[in-house]
């Protein structure tokens, strides 16, 4: 793994940190890499069953490295073409549309811990997340339309499902900046804490203390929302209560609510 992400996994909870606090966890090609390479990783381990997503130092991440804009502009001038994109193969993504869209991926919930500045592409990468605790003084900004570009790394997938279009289209058009209190207020980000981390931290661990089939389940149910009719919504409902109802984590649940312990599941 990366040293640019760090991932421990402890108790079901993997607590994945972006880790270059000194360009406050800045965009480049090695950190695209390892934030695909983090959430890639986490999609086959058993023992992971919720995530916390955040930044090392003082914020979560303050977008795309200015040097990493500069040579891509020096790319383009030189070749007189547009600049090269890492597409990955056998997916819809490339490769800073995936360092947001992984953590959909995830068959366990993801709670995003957002403190200091999310903009630009960083901003993107908090989008992916299942859930966004952020502090009150947070900078949040789709911050594209200052370098005359377009968001491309998801925002146009992830964001409509949390606000109204004209909200997106005023964020996209001006690139204006929207505290922690106002991104939950628009719907961009879950709930306020004054300690994101130690909040999101919280909550992955209850999370990770329920059946952990039934919360996979749950996942798989609302992220597929969007793309069923009602009738397939019903179907998808009928189809998951019928796996569950009797298994052994089920039972499990049920049997250590009421002697009144912590469950232990498969």
């Amino acid at each position: 793994m990366s040293e640019r992400v760090l991932v421990e996994v402890q108790d079901g909870v993997a607590d994945v940190r972006l880790n270059r606090p000194e360009k406050l966890n800045a965009l480049d090609n090695q950190m695209f890499r390892a934030i695909v390479d983090a959430g890639e990783g986490l999609k086959n381990r058993d023992d992971v069953r919720a995530v916390v997503l955040s930044g090392e130092g003082r914020s979560f991440c303050a977008g795309l490295d200015f040097s990493s804009f500069q040579a891509m502009g020096n790319e383009r001038e030189e070749n007189k073409a547009e600049p090269t994109v890492d597409h990955l193969e056998g997916r819809m993504t490339h490769i800073g549309q995936q360092a947001a869209w992984v953590w959909q991926e995830l068959e366990v919930p993801v709670i995003g811990a957002i403190e200091g500045h999310a903009l630009g592409g960083g901003f993107q990468i908090a989008m992916g997340p299942d859930i966004r605790i952020v502090h009150p003084d947070t900078k949040m900004s789709i911050l594209e339309i200052r370098w005359g570009l377009v968001p491309d790394m998801g925002a146009s997938v992830t964001l409509p499902s949390m606000v109204g279009l004209d909200v997106m289209k005023e964020m996209y058009f001006t690139g204006k900046m929207v505290s922690g209190v106002e991104a939950v207020e628009l719907g961009i980000a879950t709930r306020l804490d004054d300690d994101p981390y130690g909040a999101a931290m919280e909550l992955a661990s209850e999370i990770a203390g329920k059946n952990p089939e039934a919360i996979r389940r749950m996942k798989s149910i609302l992220n597929g929302l969007s793309d069923r009719t009602m009738a397939e919504r019903f179907a998808a409902e009928r189809e998951h209560i019928g796996a569950l109802i009797g298994s052994p984590n089920q039972k499990e649940a049920v049997a250590a609510f009421f002697e009144k312990r912590p469950p232990n599941f498969s």
